[in-house]
Order: structure tokens, then C-alpha cells, then sequence
């Protein structure tokens, strides 16, 4: 049995944290012109999320939800991503700080 352990452990290394770990989900967010595109998106509950966002517009934008701690300040042409919590079902709202009245976008966990 131990002769075999560090055959076990070579063969890890060389898959590579792919090998074990799952895949987030993954979601694309685009903002422009003071909006945050999809306006609503449904996701699934009870798990982490990867958000990709993009700053298509000419503006700053800052995407955050303070409740989940997500907050990220993108650059006019900037690409980032945020990745959430477990999402508990629900209704989650994310914003665009610099344009609230019109930068928001909700975040449906099912």
C-alpha cells in the first residue's frame, strides 16, 4: 500500500486542481451606459457562482451587493469577475453604485 501512495500522489499533481475541483457556474454580466445587463438572472441555490462581468460602457461602474460582500469597480473596456457565496434562495439585488438609480440588477437563486 504505500509503495502506491506516492504513484497516487504523482498522478494528482499531473491533473491538476481541475481533477477534483467543480466547476462554478458561470454567468456573464454586462455594463453600459448606466445599465447592468441581464436586468434579471435566475441561478442556482445553495451553491457558489462565478459572475463575469464587463464594462462595455464609457463610465466607471462599481457592481456590488454589501449583504453578499461582492463589490467590484471596473474601468471603461474593463473584464473582471466576482465569485458569490452560497446563494440562499431568494431574491438577491446587485447594483451599480454609480448609477443607482438605474445600474441594478436582481439575482434570482432557485
Amino acid at each position: 500500500m504505500r509503495k502506491h501512495l506516492p504513484l497516487g500522489i504523482l498522478c494528482l499533481a499531473l491533473l491538476g486542481p481541475g481533477a477534483w475541483a467543480q466547476e462554478l457556474p458561470t454567468f456573464a454580466i454586462t455594463a453600459k451606459d448606466g445599465h447592468l445587463e441581464p436586468a434579471r438572472l435566475e441561478v442556482p441555490a445553495g451553491q457558489r457562482i462565478k459572475l463575469t462581468l464587463h464594462n462595455a460602457g464609457q463610465a466607471p461602474v462599481e457592481f456590488e451587493n454589501l449583504n453578499l460582500r461582492v463589490e467590484k469597480v471596473l474601468g471603461p473596456g474593463a473584464r473582471s469577475f466576482v465569485v458569490t457565496p452560497p446563494l440562499k434562495p431568494g431574491v438577491h439585488e446587485f447594483i451599480d453604485e454609480f448609477h443607482p438609480d438605474t445600474g441594478r440588477m436582481q439575482l434570482i437563486a432557485k
